[in-house]
């Protein structure tokens, strides 16, 4: 054990053997053996850690498991701004760039919601509408950049669920939104909802947070004949940069982002 490390070190040592446990959690010899501590002192640290409410103790198993005074204290680490903040700054940049309006589009359930937006010169129409608007996702642009990055099992939810919404917004298939889906995949921009408005188009991309996962998506909003494909090209570019630089910041307990999963099972229970 380092020693310049001071009392630090050790208990750090049985912190992160705790987080490898997983939430099934590590008897004392496992998490002990893993630390490289004496079983003793191991014990003693990891009372003391309980009493702190770092970590839990199950008596029945006689395992710890990570406490919550870990999460509340990791909620504050990283960017103290949330999403909406970060991002602002980037909506307002690409609109002054590229004279189109951005969108910023969260993940909640099986939507996807329009946190912010900055408008452009021309008059532009769109599925979620103003900020505070949402559409099903599969829908649009920023809403496809979404469901395409999920995980599997959690994507096959959505399409179940979605796929009778989503005739409202016209004439849709599993095995087209699918196909669709996998170009996003292929190509990481979305951009094939051009004709369910008549005479909108856009671009997609997906915004991640710092684990991988993705949580919202970045979008322009413009007319067909300004799409070009030459301009296309350049704004799915300059989407995934910005993007990748607000994925950089995302505080991962970002409270807007973790409703999805809540979302879902609201929707379930509503529908069950």
């Amino acid at each position: 054990m380092n020693e310049t490390s001071g009392g630090l070190a050790r208990p750090f040592a049985l912190l992160r053997q705790v987080a490898q446990a997983g939430p099934g959690g590590a008897r004392l010899s496992t998490l002990a053996d893993a630390a490289g501590l004496p079983r003793p002192s191991a014990h003693r640290l990891l009372r003391a850690l309980v009493a702190e409410g770092a970590v839990d103790y199950d008596p029945l198993g006689k395992v710890y498991t990570l406490g919550i005074e870990l999460f509340v204290l990791a909620s504050r680490a990283g960017s103290p701004l949330g999403l909406r903040e970060i991002a602002r700054p980037v909506l307002l940049r690409l609109t002054a760039s590229l004279g189109e309006t951005l969108f910023l589009l969260v993940h909640n359930g099986y939507d996807a919601v329009c946190i912010d937006r900055s408008a452009g010169p021309l008059p532009i129409r769109s599925f979620t509408g103003d900020i505070g608007g949402r559409v099903p996702l599969g829908i649009g642009q920023g809403a496809a950049a979404i469901l395409a990055f999920l995980p599997g099992p959690e994507q096959d939810e959505i399409i179940r669920y979605n796929l009778p919404r989503m005739q409202q917004y016209g004439s849709f298939d599993e095995a087209s939104l699918r196909a669709e889906l996998a170009r996003v995949q292929q190509d990481g921009h979305a951009e094939g909802a051009a004709g369910l408005i008549p005479g909108m188009a856009g671009v997609g991309v997906p915004i991640r947070d710092r684990g991988g996962r993705v949580v919202a998506a970045l979008s322009v909003g413009t007319t067909t004949d300004r799409l070009t494909p030459e301009r296309r090209a350049v704004m799915a570019m300059l989407l995934k940069r910005e993007a990748a630089e607000i994925s950089a910041r995302v505080n991962p307990f970002d409270p807007t982002l973790r409703r999805a999963a809540a979302a879902m099972e609201h929707a379930s229970a509503r529908t069950g």
